[in-house]
C-alpha cells in the first residue's frame, strides 16, 4: 500500500485520550490487557487484522454473556410461559427471530463502545443539550427501575417458592436487595471473578430449565415446526408483541456500550479494534444462542402442559410453579423446586447487572466521579424502595401482581426509543466512528429493525391505555403526554438526520500512519 494513511480519519481525537476528569466505565487497572505490544506492531500493518486465536476468544468472552442476561430475565420468563401457554409452539419462530434483532441491536452497541472508548451514557451527555441529556436520563433510569421492579419480584417469588411459601414477598424483596454487596464483593476481585459468577447463574439456569424439558418432554416436530414456520393469528398477537416487547431491554444497550470496555485495545490501530469487534461478534452470538435456547426450553414446557387447557389465560410467574407440579407432578425432585432454582437464578443474575447498568447510565449522564460502593448504594437504592413498597401493596394477590407487571412493561415499552435512537444516530456518524462508522446497506437495516420494535412496542401501548384510560380528563392528560412524547421522538430522528453536536470534541483525528 503506497497510500498515506495520514489524512484518514479512524477514532475521534477525545476518545484516544482519556480524560482523567471524566467518568469512565473502567480504569486502566481494571481491564484485562488481551494484547500487548509485539513485533508485528508497526506502521506498515498498523491495519492488519491479527489471526484468529482461541485464547484470545477466551479472553474476550464475557460481556456478551453479561448483556444476555437481559434476555433471561423473570420478566423473559413470564413472556416465555404465557406465549407457550396461550399460543403453544406456534410462536417460536418470532422468538428466534426477535433474539436475531436483539443480537443486531446489542453488536451495535459494542461497537460504539470499542471504537470510542466511551459508552452510550456518555456519549448522550456530551452529544445533545442539556435539556434533551436531562430527558434522556431520567427515561433511561425510569426504564431500569421498571425492569430491577420485575426482577426483583422474580427473585422474592423464587424465594417463597423454594421456602414452601415461609419468606413473604417483601422479605424476599430485602433479601435479593443483598446481592448488591455480592456484587460489590465479587468485583473487588476483578471483572473475570464476576464474569465467572454470571456465568455459574447462566448454567444454573440451563440445566433448570433443561431437567424441566425433559420432565415435560415436548414434541420434537412441533418445536422443530414452530421454529421454522411463521405462524400468528388474532389470538396471539397479545404474546407475539409480548416476545418482542420482553427481549429488547432499553438499560442493556447502556449496559453492553460498557462492558465491552473492560479489555484494554489499542484504538489507535484499526487492526486492534477490529479485532475486538471480531471477538465481540462470536461471543455475543453464543451468549445469545445460548439465551434462546433456554427460553425455548421455557416455552416448550409450558406449551406442552397448558397448550388449550383452562388454565392457559391464567398462568403467570407467580403461579406457574403451583400448576407446573399439578401438572407434571413431583418426582425424584419436584418440578416446582426446579422451576424455583431457574427463576431465582434469572432474578438474581438480572438485578446484579441491572445494578451494574445503573452504574454505568448515572456516572455516564452525570459525569459522575464516585466510590464503586456508593454509586452501587445509590444505584440498588432507586429500584429497592419503589420495590418495597410495590411487594407490599400488591403481595395480595395474584391478580395485582399481573396489573402491575402490565404497567411495568407499559413502562419499559415507552423507553425503547430513548435508546436505540442515539445508538443508530451516533455509530453511523463518521464525526463519532472514523472509519468504522456503519455502511449503507447496515444502517437502513438498523433503522429498519428499531423501526420495527418501536412500532411493535406503539401498538402495546395503543392496546393497553385504549382499555384502561377512561373519562375525557384522564383521556386529555394521556394525549398531551403522548404529544409530547412523539414530538421528542421526532426531535431525537431530526438531530440523526441532521447531527448537529453539541459539543466540538467529536471531530475527528487524523493519525498519522503511514504505509510503505
Amino acid at each position: 500500500m503506497s497510500r498515506s494513511h495520514q489524512e484518514q480519519p479512524l477514532l475521534a481525537d477525545s476518545f484516544i485520550e482519556e480524560d482523567e476528569a471524566q467518568e469512565t466505565a473502567y480504569d486502566s487497572s481494571e481491564k484485562i490487557v488481551v494484547v500487548g505490544v509485539d513485533e508485528s506492531d508497526n506502521e506498515d500493518n498498523w491495519g492488519r487484522v491479527p489471526p484468529f486465536s482461541w485464547k484470545k476468544l477466551w479472553l474476550y468472552t464475557g460481556p456478551g454473556f453479561l448483556m444476555s442476561i437481559a434476555f433471561l430475565d423473570p420478566g423473559n420468563l413470564e413472556g416465555d410461559l404465557q406465549a407457550g401457554a396461550i399460543a403453544g409452539y406456534s410462536l417460536l419462530w418470532l422468538l428466534m427471530w426477535a433474539t436475531a434483532m436483539g443480537l443486531l441491536i446489542q453488536l451495535l452497541s459494542a461497537r460504539l463502545g470499542v471504537v470510542t472508548g466511551k459508552h452510550l451514557a456518555e456519549l448522550c451527555r456530551e452529544e445533545y443539550p442539556p435539556w434533551a441529556r436531562r430527558v434522556l436520563w431520567i427515561m433511561a433510569e425510569l426504564a431500569l427501575i421498571g425492569s430491577d421492579i420485575q426482577e426483583v419480584i422474580g427473585s422474592a417469588i423464587a424465594i417463597r417458592i423454594l421456602s414452601h411459601g415461609v419468606v413473604p414477598l417483601w422479605a424476599g424483596v430485602v433479601i435479593t436487595a443483598l446481592d448488591c454487596f455480592i456484587f460489590l464483593f465479587l468485583e473487588n476481585y476483578g471483572v473475570r471473578t464476576l464474569e465467572a459468577f454470571f456465568a455459574v447463574l447462566i448454567g444454573v439456569m440451563a440445566i433448570s430449565f433443561a431437567w424441566m424439558f425433559g420432565e415435560a418432554k415436548p414434541s420434537g416436530k412441533e418445536l422443530l415446526l414452530g421454529v421454522l414456520i411463521p405462524k400468528l393469528s388474532s389470538k396471539t398477537i397479545q404474546q407475539a408483541v409480548g416476545v418482542v416487547g420482553c427481549l429488547i431491554m432499553p438499560h442493556n444497550v447502556f449496559l453492553h456500550s460498557a462492558l465491552v470496555q473492560s479489555r484494554q485495545v489499542d484504538r489507535s490501530k484499526k487492526g486492534r479494534v477490529q479485532e475486538a469487534l471480531n471477538y465481540y461478534s462470536i461471543e455475543s452470538t453464543l451468549a445469545l444462542v445460548v439465551s434462546f435456547i433456554i427460553n425455548i426450553f421455557v416455552t416448550t414446557v409450558f406449551a406442552k402442559g397448558f397448550y388449550g387447557s383452562e388454565l392457559a389465560n391464567s398462568i403467570g410467574l407467580v403461579n406457574a410453579g403451583q400448576y407446573l407440579e399439578e401438572t407434571y407432578g413431583g418426582g425424584l425432585f419436584p418440578i416446582l423446586y426446579i422451576w424455583g432454582i431457574g427463576l431465582l437464578a434469572a432474578g438474581q443474575s438480572s438485578t446484579i447487572t441491572g445494578t451494574y447498568a445503573g452504574q454505568f447510565i448515572m456516572g455516564g449522564f452525570l459525569n459522575l466521579r464516585l466510590k464503586k460502593w456508593m454509586r452501587a448504594l445509590i444505584t440498588r437504592s432507586c429500584a429497592i424502595f419503589p420495590t418495597m413498597i410495590v411487594a407490599l401493596i400488591f403481595d395480595t394477590s395474584e391478580e395485582s401482581l399481573d396489573v402491575l407487571n402490565e404497567w411495568l412493561n407499559v413502562l419499559q415499552s415507552v423507553q425503547i426509543p430513548f435508546a436505540l435512537i442515539p445508538l443508530l444516530c451516533l455509530v453511523s456518524k463518521e464525526q463519532i466512528m472514523g472509519t468504522f462508522r456503519i455502511g449503507a446497506v447496515l444502517k437502513t437495516t438498523s433503522w429498519l429493525v428499531a423501526a420495527l420494535v418501536i412500532v411493535i412496542n406503539g401498538y402495546l401501548l395503543t392496546e393497553f391505555f385504549s382499555s384502561e384510560v377512561n373519562g375525557p380528563m384522564i383521556g386529555a392528560v394521556v394525549g398531551a403526554i403522548t404529544a409530547a412524547y412523539v414530538a421528542f421522538i421526532i426531535y431525537l430522528i431530526w438531530r440523526a438526520i441532521t447531527y448537529l453536536p453539541w459539543q466540538s470534541v467529536t471531530q475527528p483525528k487524523t493519525i498519522a500512519h503511514s504505509a510503505g
